[in-house]
């Protein structure tokens, strides 16, 4: 494991590498052992803001008229970076957010399949042609790109999500600004990496590192800024919402409230399996994770009794080391939070399980939780209805699927959802039913194909243009209809 301590990570403006213009650094701090201190980087300001902005306005002119097939190849070439350096960039993600090491590698594998997926989906996404009663005459559309992008994303998936949104913009000939989260900056920088590697030209990719209280709103704000793709909380992209310009086009991918449905004719083991799955897996810590479970009366106990078994064999430590099913949280605050939710819980429902702050060893110089499980939960509960982002369940018992599906859909979020059922009549009906961006049958309402749209409703998104897929090219592209005379 490489000694990061004493190591200062710079930004990447215009095609160098340099320091904040203050010269001010923050320390990255390993969230599962505090004591290790996993590299310095920029505590970058307004002026670090701007410079990268008018560098990638600067080099748009050029980018979008680079043939697409040079853009496709340095795509191609950040791909075969990141999987060559997969092992050691999934190491240093453990180490600056948490997660568990093969979780952190698939996330760096799935990242360099976005960037092939994008390097060949771009080069086929155009105009279309319109039909029409002039036979000297031509009409059709061509897609052009926005300009200048922001690239803001969280501190969850670190290397996935920024790619997905890096990756599209190149593609379309966009240039781009990009701010990671500042509690996971070495995942973002290593991914910028692999760009610069590849031969991306100076001005097209630019990166800084930061608090947002310090560039936020010059990042969101200029009038240089065609667009901003944010993911984060429903709070943070409301405030972004805002303060953005009439004509900033904005992608937003927020908070959610994820529900799983356990119907009386489920197989049980399946239903507890996705439970675990969605419910667990980062620790709780993404944005599909499942964190409400609504149960059928006649099945409630029988489920619980099996979860509880589950759950209390679940083992909690370092990520980097094996025989784990949990990593740490990924901040400080981050525990506090799960924390005080899981002390309101326990004055408003019935608490089965965990939600210990677990400090035995050597995990008190890291932020570890027992998962946590409550029963008894109604909808006016806190624990129903806010988000947690942590590893807590709560069990919700329901009359019906009826019953089931007005639970599940009352709530200010509609990210993704998910049904356990054997009848092809209801898992129909939930796909129809359920107020939800994402819809899993018989599937954890975590994870989503590289190809597919994805996106939330109410409250999760902004209900505008979806990422991921095909669908995820058309954010970063208007459309130009021509008129031309044969």
């Amino acid at each position: 494991m490489q000694d990061l301590k004493n190591q200062v990570f710079q930004n990447y403006i215009d095609g160098k590498w340099a320091d904040s213009v203050s010269g001010k650094t923050y320390a990255n701090v390993n969230p599962s052992d505090t004591r290790d201190t996993v590299g310095n980087f920029q505590d970058s300001g307004d002026a670090d803001a701007v410079a990268a902005i008018e560098a990638a306005q600067a080099a748009f002119d050029a980018w979008k008229k680079t043939p697409i097939s040079r853009r496709a190849k340095i795509l191609n070439a950040a791909a075969d970076n990141l999987q060559a350096r997969a092992d050691s960039i999934a190491e240093e993600l453990t180490r600056e957010e948490g997660k568990l090491l093969s979780l952190s590698k698939a996330e760096v594998l799935r990242s360099a399949d976005t960037l092939r997926f994008y390097a060949v989906e771009g080069q086929t996404y155009t105009g279309e042609t319109f039909p029409h009663d002039d036979p000297d005459m031509v009409v059709y559309t061509q897609r052009e790109p926005l300009g200048v992008v922001t690239v803001i994303s969280p501190w969850n998936f670190p290397v996935s999500i920024p790619a997905r949104k890096i990756a599209p913009a190149l593609i379309t000939g966009n240039t781009v600004v990009f701010k990671p989260s500042t509690d996971t900056p070495l995942s973002a920088y290593r991914l910028v990496e692999a760009f610069v590697d590849a031969g991306v030209p100076p001005g097209v990719l630019n990166f800084i590192t930061g608090r947002a209280s310090r560039v936020g709103s010059t990042l969101t704000q200029s009038q240089q800024v065609r667009a901003v793709t944010f993911t984060g909380s429903t709070a943070a992209g409301e405030a972004i919402h805002r303060g953005a310009g009439m004509t900033t086009r904005l992608q937003m991918e927020l908070g959610g409230k994820n529900p799983l449905i356990v119907l009386a004719d489920a197989d049980l083991d399946k239903a507890v399996n996705l439970a675990v799955q969605g419910g667990f897996s980062l620790s709780g810590q993404a944005c599909t994770g499942t964190s409400r479970i609504l149960v059928e009366a006649p099945v409630r106990q029988a489920f619980t009794e099996k979860l509880l078994a589950r759950v209390e064999k679940m083992k909690v430590g370092n990520g980097l080391q094996p025989g784990f099913d949990l990593g740490s949280m990924a901040t400080s605050s981050q525990l506090d939070t799960v924390l005080e939710y899981i002390a309101i819980g326990k004055e408003e429902a019935t608490h089965l399980t965990g939600g210990d702050r677990l400090t035995d060893g050597d995990l008190k110089y890291g932020h570890y939780v027992s998962p946590a499980v409550f029963t008894d939960v109604t909808q006016s509960m806190r624990i129903a209805r806010e988000e947690i982002f942590g590893p807590v369940l709560a069990i919700i018992e329901v009359d019906n699927y009826e019953d089931a599906i007005a639970k599940a859909n009352d709530t200010e979020y509609g990210l993704s959802a998910a049904i356990a059922t054997s009848s092809s009549v209801y898992a129909h009906r939930f796909a129809n039913d359920i107020q939800s961006g994402t819809v899993k049958i018989n599937r954890t309402t975590t994870g989503n194909l590289v190809n597919a749209p994805f996106g939330g409703l109410k409250r999760s998104s902004t209900a505008t243009f979806r990422e991921s897929g095909r669908a995820g090219l058309e954010f970063f592209t208007q459309v130009k209809t021509v008129y031309r005379a044969a």
